[in-house]
């Protein structure tokens, strides 16, 4: 199961006008703990954030799934509700998760949940939509991930171990 963390950043942000001002962002990441969270957050933002910026706040979200569809930037928080039966007392319980997904406006998110989550054996409801501060999502990803992602000129330190071997 997946641990998301909400990392809020400060930074300074140059407006169209050219005018200077303090931004105050969230990011949600996929981390083992808060030093991971912390340290992929660096990782991740000193290429897209210009200037300094510090990490003001890092706290555990109640995110259990992330949907990122490509037609839309704009994250919704979902709850999902629905009720599992306890076993041998024959009582419900009800249960409750949030969903991060991108749509362009709250009904497309809405019904965006309910394509997401056909394949679920309960039957569950969507009591609450809501468009997100989150401005970006970053999930864990592998070192193989991460090596497909690597410049052309890099090659697996297995190879350059073998070409230097006598």
């Amino acid at each position: 199961m997946k641990t998301w963390f909400i990392c809020k950043v400060k930074y300074q942000k140059q407006d169209d006008k050219g005018k200077v001002k303090n931004v105050s962002d969230q990011y949600l990441v996929d981390a083992v703990s808060f030093t991971e969270a912390e340290a992929r957050m660096y990782e991740k933002l000193g290429s897209i954030i210009p200037g300094e910026f510090y990490i003001s706040n890092i706290s555990k979200s109640n995110i259990t799934d992330v949907f990122y569809y490509e037609d839309s930037d704009i994250w919704h928080k979902c709850k999902m509700t629905y009720a599992l039966e306890v076993e041998g007392s024959g009582k419900e319980k009800k249960v409750t998760n949030y969903v991060l997904l991108t749509a362009p406006n709250v009904k497309t998110a809405y019904d965006r949940m309910y394509e997401s989550l056909n394949n679920m054996l309960v039957e569950f409801k969507v009591p609450e939509v809501v468009e997100s501060p989150v401005v970006e999502v970053f999930p864990y990803e592998s070192d193989e991930q991460k090596w497909q992602e690597a410049p052309d000129n890099w090659r697996p330190l297995k190879e350059v171990n073998e070409d230097t071997t006598v």
